[in-house]
């Protein structure tokens, strides 16, 4: 099942009279259950293509369809209130830095898409098996301050995970960590995956945590190759 089409993806950034193409062309599609690593250099293209896929960002040209939902086309695009609904509702979001609250409780941190979304009453009730799944149940009640940091991303994962999401976004969640606390954010990508059935795009420099996608897109000056 198709989740995601990008048709000719083009975006442009504008620095005085410069023009940088950050995305040139890109043509592909995601499936539910994929796996998809999105690899390249720094200033490839990385995070402009998984902003634009996540509704994050528009692209200055092209097509983008979410779960059979036409979100962008050249000249048109929803209305940021529609786009807003459809990160809410279809995507969860890891990034390299874990972003939580430092005055928030990591039962806050969690459960703050669900106030936003209204839905605080009935995430609340999926809080303590999400927790228990990532292994940090007895840090309910702690502050990021008191957590390691792989602690931290799995709090960010469980972050992402709250709204029940069709597709988790995945940018650099490995890039703060040492290898061992690398390889448990990996193995527990790959278990979302495979047990709970999540679509994982994944950006990452870690050739090992590549190593996990079912799919790879390579990166080159705003050029994809598959």
């Amino acid at each position: 099942m198709e989740l995601i089409q990008a048709n000719n993806i083009t975006k442009i950034y504008t620095r005085g009279s410069e023009k940088i193409h950050a995305l040139n062309n890109a043509s592909f599609s995601v499936n539910k259950g994929d796996i998809v690593c999105v690899i390249g250099q720094s200033g490839s293209g990385k995070t402009t293509l998984v902003n634009v896929l996540g509704c994050l960002d528009n692209p200055s040209s092209g097509s983008l369809t979410i779960d059979g939902k036409e979100v962008f086309k050249t000249g048109l695009s929803l209305s940021e209130s529609e786009l807003t609904h459809v990160r809410r509702r279809f995507f969860g979001y890891v990034f390299q830095k874990f972003f939580l609250i430092p005055t928030l409780t990591v039962k806050e941190n969690i459960l703050l898409p669900a106030v936003f979304q209204k839905k605080y009453k009935a995430n609340e009730e999926n809080l303590d098996p999400i927790m228990e799944m990532l292994d940090i149940a007895k840090r309910k009640e702690h502050l990021p301050s008191q957590l390691s940091g792989g602690e931290m991303q799995r709090v960010a994962i469980a972050r992402a995970l709250i709204n029940n999401p069709s597709v988790l976004i995945a940018d650099e969640p490995t890039g703060n960590l040492d290898s061992k606390r690398s390889g448990e954010i990996k193995d527990l990508i790959v278990n979302l995956n495979k047990e709970h059935g999540i679509t994982v795009i994944l950006v990452t420099h870690n050739t090992d945590l590549a190593k996990i996608g079912n799919r790879t897109l390579e990166l080159t000056d705003g050029v994809l190759r598959q």
